[in-house]
């Protein structure tokens, strides 16, 4: 007896032994993700909707570059490449960075050296870590304006700024996309979030036409890359998807444009706080699923069924306290059904977790753990 509780005694320990030598899964009761290889670096003929097909999922560098006077002013921390290495390592192998440009110019539209430099370094970090990037004006309608009246100035301000961002990232390799505008639209107009009107949908479409231009002219890979024009206020209404004119590329006898679109569905669900909020999402309620399947459906119908690939450049569902579950079962949905009409979608991350705010924190930049791994592994379950 006494040599059996020994042996037993033994094998206990080795048994304790071999399990404390395993690696801790990055989320506690989820599976170790494993990262697929990396693409190779897009060549020249690539098109648009061959780039596009290589985005899995994203992830927004919300309330960052975009803050307003620097990046931690909006209450997140400096980035790191390690923030970046996080989301790569997890799925994510795409990162959009949102930049707020006309924070950082002189009156004559010429842009802060410091600030250009600190944008180069974050665009490097995804870079090295071969994800595909979209870098874009952010929060600049201050300056960026689509009424008749405000469009001599405007044009001049776009025309400038992107002359100078263009001539900055011209050696990048093909991964980088340019995205013109964010959401753009005339602040407190009577259709600013409802589809635009004639005036701005043609101004915008003029405004997209010198994007394309200036950066085809800067020379380099630019004269090949991939860019990114949006819809009136990146709406996923049917106006404003109508009232886009895809850009001329004389340049490129090959489709290198994307169209923006952004869609936080159902509203209800994913972004309104006030009367009609609701914190309930289910696949199985067919209401539910319309919320998600209409925005997306509308862009593929539009744009994508005639060989104009979309991006979803914003998307995500806020933190209503309790109601986790049903975000994540939202999220796996959302993902999966985009992936179905070649749709990728980028989560928006601005940070925030706590206070009365839009809570659409995923990532907790200061220790590179995810607040929600829930959400986080329904995000790459349904991308991949």
């Amino acid at each position: 007896m006494k040599k059996i509780f020994s042996v037993f005694v033994l094998l206990t320990l080795l048994f304790f032994s071999c399990k404390s030598d395993k690696p801790s899964p990055p989320d506690e009761g989820t599976p170790e993700f494993v990262l697929p290889p990396d693409d190779p670096i897009p060549s020249d003929d690539i098109s648009a909707i061959e780039l596009v097909a290589k985005i899995k999922v994203g992830w927004n560098l919300g309330n960052t570059l975009d803050a307003n006077p620097d990046e931690t002013s909006w209450g997140n921390p400096m980035t790191k490449k390690s923030n970046i290495d996080a989301l790569k390592a997890a799925g994510f192998n795409a990162v959009r960075i949102p930049v707020s440009w006309s924070h950082h110019v002189d009156s004559s539209y010429n842009i802060n050296a410091s600030f250009m430099k600190r944008v180069k370094e974050i665009v490097g970090y995804a870079m090295d870590n071969n994800m595909y990037v979209l870098l874009n004006t952010h929060h600049d309608e201050g300056i960026f304006k689509f009424q008749d009246k405000d469009m001599d100035k405007s044009k001049a301000a776009f025309r400038k700024i992107w002359e100078q961002i263009a001539a900055q990232f011209k050696d990048e390799n093909l991964r980088l996309i340019f995205e013109g505008l964010n959401e753009p639209r005339t602040v407190g107009g009577p259709r600013e979030w409802s589809g635009g009107t004639a005036e701005e949908w043609a101004n915008l479409n003029a405004m997209e036409q010198i994007f394309v231009d200036v950066v085809r002219a800067s020379g380099g890979n630019n004269v090949k890359r991939v860019l990114l024009v949006s819809t009136y206020a990146a709406s996923a209404e049917q106006p404003a998807m109508s009232g886009l004119k895809i850009p001329d590329d004389p340049k490129n006898s090959i489709k290198k444009i994307v169209v923006s679109i952004h869609a936080y569905s159902p509203y209800n669900f994913a972004l309104n706080k006030g009367q009609g909020s609701v914190s309930t999402w289910s696949k199985s309620n067919s209401g539910d699923i319309s919320g998600v399947n209409t925005p997306l459906d509308r862009a593929y119908n539009t744009f994508v069924s005639k060989g104009i690939p979309v991006i979803f450049g914003e998307f995500g569902a806020l933190d209503k306290k309790n109601n986790v579950a049903a975000r994540a079962e939202w999220a796996e949905y959302y993902v999966s059904y985009a992936k179905s009409k070649g749709i990728p979608c980028f989560w928006w991350d601005n940070g925030a977790v706590t206070g009365d705010g839009e809570l659409f924190g995923l990532l907790n930049r200061r220790d590179n753990k995810f607040y929600f791994p829930a959400i986080k592994n329904a995000l790459i379950k349904g991308a991949y």
